[in-house]
């Protein structure tokens, strides 16, 4: 430290020699991560970005696939006019389906940013990366979604790596608790489910907020097609996300749903579920009072 500046505090000083990391824990997030034994080495990020356009349309045609037509091997449901009516704006016929190639590449460029976050965790010497945040958005008006993950990679000191760093959305009193009880994180789970809605007259009508048969009153009416899409795209999720636990436990899930109108009740649901895939490794265990990590006086 002979270069340094000599009315740097000591402390400062000392910090500066040693080397520096950065991290996206809260200091209360930090000071759990160190009482866990959990030493932080840096923050790990992972990124992607995808024509998605050009990828789902693409790949859907490449495989065979009708874009309007339902997703291969996926969920197809559908809807019959009840009226006997043909004409040019009268819709006699709808269908719900999965849009199996809208969820193969949100799944592709997911993938791709959590396993360079993965890379980069591991070039930090990292055993597994603590409160991973995840984003999904549009980077511009062209189609182009950017996939991007980051978290705290952290190790534990003494033991041996594993081949691939562990991950989890926890971090804080939360992880704190779940390892407590004895559940060690493998990894985070993300999965999402996409129905496409073309609606058929009655959907028409009662999303245009018409109850009744030409306008006439009526009393409340379910609106069945929604509703079977919506829960059916809740239910392809989470089978979507068992099918990545291999036995093991999900916690801390949550799901969210984003609908997407085109125009007279066509619209595509999008549900999207985050959670963390824990292992047991103990029964329950209280973990020791945690002790001040700032003294001050």
């Amino acid at each position: 430290m002979g270069d340094r500046p000599a009315d740097l505090p000591e402390a400062l000083g000392r910090r500066i020699s040693d080397g520096s990391f950065t991290s996206g824990l809260s200091v209360a997030e930090f000071a759990a991560c160190l009482e866990l034994g959990l030493e932080p080495v840096g923050l790990a990020q992972g990124f992607c970005a995808m024509q998605w356009s050009t990828y789902a349309m693409g790949g859907a045609f490449a495989r065979g696939i009708a874009p309007y037509g339902g997703g291969q091997g996926g969920y197809v449901e559908n809807y019959q006019c009840p009226h006997g009516m043909v004409s040019g704006e009268h819709r006699a016929w709808g269908q719900n389906y999965q849009q199996t190639w809208i969820e193969d590449a949100w799944l592709k460029g997911f993938s791709s940013a959590y396993s360079r976050m993965l890379e980069e965790a591991q070039a930090l010497g990292a055993h597994g990366v603590i409160g991973v945040v995840d984003t999904v958005g549009h980077l511009s008006d062209l189609g182009i979604i950017e996939f991007h993950l980051r978290g705290t990679a952290v190790s534990v000191p003494g033991a041996t790596a594993p081949p691939t760093p562990w991950s989890t959305y926890l971090a804080g009193q939360r992880l704190v608790k779940v390892i407590e009880a004895g559940f060690a994180p493998v990894a985070i789970v993300a999965a999402v489910a996409s129905v496409r809605v073309w609606a058929y007259c009655m959907t028409e009508y009662l999303m245009g907020g018409t109850a009744g048969f030409f306008g006439g009153a009526s009393d409340p009416v379910e609106i069945a097609q929604i509703v079977a899409a919506q829960l059916t795209a809740r239910e392809i999720v989470r089978s979507s996300a068992r099918t990545q636990l291999h036995g093991d436990s999900l916690h801390g899930a949550s799901v969210s749903v984003l609908e997407r109108e085109f125009e007279k009740g066509d619209l595509e649901i999008q549900a999207l579920l985050r959670g963390n895939r824990l292992r047991r490794f103990k029964e329950f265990d209280a973990l020791a009072v945690p002790r001040a990590t700032v003294r001050l006086s």
